[in-house]
């Protein structure tokens, strides 16, 4: 199989400092906004990589769901890879790959868990099989099988037939504070437009072009 000749040219869209929003999380809300427009898969969909105690980096796809001015939120089972090695290792990178849109946008910061309340609210909005499987998965342990997986899922469903699911214990989430963020956009002979959002100490953010 060839794949060094697997390339594309990126013509959509050009990307100017005088055109960005100041505030990052506004840019970026924008750019979210365009992506649920054109009706992308999975438009909050990002990739969140961390590093364990011997400096391994791990990566992996989780979904967004909320941004507001303190920074990007998304929950886990806390026994996880990621939520150990962010519990050890607290820096973060999270990107966005908006690949139709010749988009991508990367989030550089640090995360710390949310409050129980923030994550009972937002559990007990999951639709009710969601709940359930929360409870059902040890999330990055070894399981023996996939039938054994849905015999503890069946278990599950039948211990909280009635009732209020309740909020497991080991399942929370994170804030990930930015403090730098980097928006890209695809542009033509690989001359790509790139700026980087980078917090300074009175609050405010210095924007900068990046070479492609």
């Amino acid at each position: 199989m060839k794949i060094d000749d697997i390339r594309r040219s990126y013509t959509k869209d050009k990307l100017e400092q005088d055109k960005l929003n100041v505030d990052p999380i506004a840019q970026f809300e924008q750019w979210l906004k365009d992506a649920i427009a054109a009706e992308l898969p999975d438009p909050t969909a990002m990739c969140v990589a961390s590093v364990d105690t011997d400096g391994q980096p791990s990566q992996r796809l989780v979904l967004l769901k909320d941004v507001n001015t303190n920074g990007f939120t998304f929950y886990t089972n806390l026994g996880s890879r990621k939520a150990t090695e962010l519990a050890a290792h607290p820096k973060v990178c999270l990107h966005f790959p908006w690949h139709p849109l010749e988009r991508q946008v990367i989030v550089y910061g640090t995360a710390e868990r949310v409050s129980s309340a923030q994550v009972a609210k937002y559990f007990l909005s999951r639709p009710k099989e969601s709940q359930l499987a929360a409870w059902a998965s040890e999330q990055s342990r070894p399981v023996s099988t996939r039938l054994a997986l849905m015999q503890k899922f069946a278990e599950i469903k039948h211990k909280f037939a009635e009732g209020e699911i309740p909020l497991p214990s080991f399942w929370g989430g994170f804030l990930v504070r930015p403090h730098k963020i980097e928006f890209w956009q695809g542009g033509e002979h690989r001359l790509h437009d790139r700026f980087m959002y980078t917090k300074q100490a009175d609050g405010s953010w210095n924007i900068a072009r990046l070479c492609p």
